[in-house]
């Protein structure tokens, strides 16, 4: 297994990242064929944001607390189980990933686009006029596959995983990267890469930062105790809405 592919489940979520909704301010629903977690349906902004996960699935309670946060920012948000049930899970014996190469093969994330295009024709449906998507590590490849269609107005990548430079050439929506200073998979380095070929693309807007002192998957995996890793995975999520508020009316 490439060390980049293994990246993507570094650090793994927390010893008390279990699955569960307690709390959450949304409703799972079924679009279609497609578990969703459903965040201000009652909304009456014609701006909805598409949250895409990363391996561990749509119902872990960082990714659904941030989609919380996001909808009280004024938007419908909806969280698609794009996994189909089916997350990665590190094995507790041996080699915690192991596994992972098999089951990418599985869930590339190409197979999600035709999933989430199905999203935004529902939210069309709905009135929903403005669209933008975000993506982390795994979900951050399908997002700026994403970016490539026209009907998404924003998009953003955060801790992205699989992603290549070659990516940001055929994009025609405007993309913020919130990259991790400390990150195998995609490497400061690699970022800068990135930044170079949309900095050759000016009628793209674009937006890259690289966050000090964090660690691959910083914004949904974070130790909910440490007061820190709090203020630094809030500190992309406002960026992240920042960007969403500039571009979805």
């Amino acid at each position: 297994m490439a060390s980049s592919d293994a990246a993507c489940c570094v650090p793994a979520p927390p010893s008390d990242h279990a699955s569960s909704a307690t709390g959450a301010a949304g409703k799972e629903e079924r679009w279609r064929d497609l578990g969703v977690y459903v965040v201000n349906s009652t909304n009456t902004s014609a701006a909805a944001v598409i949250l895409i996960s990363d391996v561990f699935g749509w119902d872990t309670p960082l990714l659904r607390k941030l989609a919380d946060k996001v909808s009280a920012a004024g938007y419908l948000v909806v969280v698609p189980d794009v996994l189909h049930d089916d997350p990665f899970k590190p094995a507790e014996t041996g080699s915690p990933f192991a596994a992972f190469p098999a089951w990418l093969q599985k869930h590339e994330p190409l197979k999600a686009v035709p999933e989430i295009k199905q999203i935004i024709e529902i939210l069309k449906g709905k009135s929903i006029t403005s669209i933008g998507v975000a993506g982390f590590c795994w979900g951050a490849k399908v997002a700026v596959l994403l970016a490539r269609q026209k009907d998404i107005k924003a998009a953003v990548l955060l801790h992205p995983s699989r992603v290549v430079t070659d990516d940001f050439k055929e994009i025609i929506a405007p993309i913020a990267i919130l990259a991790a200073e400390i990150d195998q998979g995609t490497p400061p380095s690699l970022v800068k890469e990135f930044r170079a070929v949309l900095t050759k693309r000016p009628e793209i807007d674009s937006f890259v930062k690289i966050y000090p002192e964090v660690a691959h998957g910083w914004t949904i995996r974070y130790d909910r105790s440490d007061k820190k890793a709090v203020q630094q995975a809030d500190e992309a999520h406002q960026d992240m809405l920042s960007w969403f508020w500039k571009y979805l009316k």
